[in-house]
């Protein structure tokens, strides 16, 4: 059967579509209604009557959660793009002038790097907005209500539904110092990086192997393997570190004020340059937008600071 493009049957009601995304993305129906402001019977009755619209199922019922089947994720893709890009457009419509900048940002650097450096920025465009929002996921641009992100690792941040490559503008490179509790620096008495080996090491769960590396440029080995304390986020290893678990390696940026106030000291100055890089990613049709472009250049002239 062949359906012409303005068929009215090719065009869902925009209240199905916007359930559909949002249970997709909670994995619960309660969850996407509490998100929405409706009940999770009017969720699941919206659901339902897309999945009869469309003459098929788009997830798996589990219990009280749900999950995208293979239709309905190929189906999240494009559905989740279509709806950003109205979002945008909506958006732009209603507040031309009260857009300004909507950046996702990892939690370590959007605290310790960036918003000490905002009222910089604001007394350069004071009229210039700058939202942050904490993210860690990979999301596609195309259907969330972001500008840009800040991103570590190697530059592959997908392109996602839209299939438009994106931007990825390098910051600057990891570079982890060791820190430690002067408490747990003075019962251990460690003075070199020899003497670290005798202390509890804690890593980031991404980077398991970077102390070996930091050791292994004084020709030192891990005896016992890998830390056997790793966490998710470099904040996390920070406070642990505070409280005495142990010795860390971390970006020099992320523990200057607990380095300042006297919480951790650097026992050996000796810098690990980490796999990883800090980068701006964006779409490449944000450059065109004024607000952005002006925060994308003063941020690219603090990185290169």
């Amino acid at each position: 059967m062949v359906m012409k493009d303005d068929d009215p049957r090719l065009l869902p009601p925009l209240s199905m579509l916007r359930c559909f995304e949002a249970a997709a993305r909670e994995g619960s129906f309660s969850r996407a209604a509490a998100r929405l402001g409706l009940t999770q019977s009017g969720v699941s009755r919206q659901i339902a009557h897309l999945e009869d619209w469309l003459g098929q199922a788009l997830f798996e019922r589990h219990g009280r959660r749900v999950a995208l089947n293979r239709t309905g994720e190929a189906y999240l893709g494009e559905v989740s793009a279509a709806l950003g890009l109205v979002r945008t457009a909506t958006r732009r419509l209603i507040a031309p002038h009260d857009h300004g900048v909507t950046l996702a940002t990892l939690p370590g650097f959007g605290m310790r790097w960036l918003a000490p450096r905002l009222p910089a920025l604001s007394a350069i465009h004071p009229d210039l907005m700058v939202s942050m929002i904490a993210r860690t996921d990979l999301f596609d641009f195309a259907a969330e209500d972001f500008d840009a992100a800040i991103h570590v690792g190697p530059p592959d941040w997908p392109a996602g539904a839209s299939g438009e490559p994106l931007v990825h503008e390098r910051l600057f490179g990891e570079v982890m110092v060791p820190v430690i509790a002067p408490a747990l620096r003075a019962r251990l008495g460690i003075v070199s990086a020899r003497d670290l080996l005798e202390a509890p090491l804690l890593a980031l769960a991404a980077q398991p192997e970077a102390w070996s590396r930091w050791f292994a440029a004084d020709g030192l080995e891990l005896a016992a393997g890998p830390p056997r304390q790793r966490f998710s986020q470099f904040l996390m290893l920070a406070q642990a570190a505070v409280a005495g678990a142990g010795a860390a390696l971390l970006p020099r940026f992320l523990v200057e004020t607990e380095l300042a106030a006297g919480l951790l000291e650097v026992p050996v100055e000796r810098p690990l340059e980490g796999t990883r890089a800090y980068y701006l990613v964006h779409p490449p049709r944000r450059t065109r937008d004024g607000d952005f472009a002006r925060f994308r250049t003063w941020l690219l002239a603090e990185a290169r600071k």
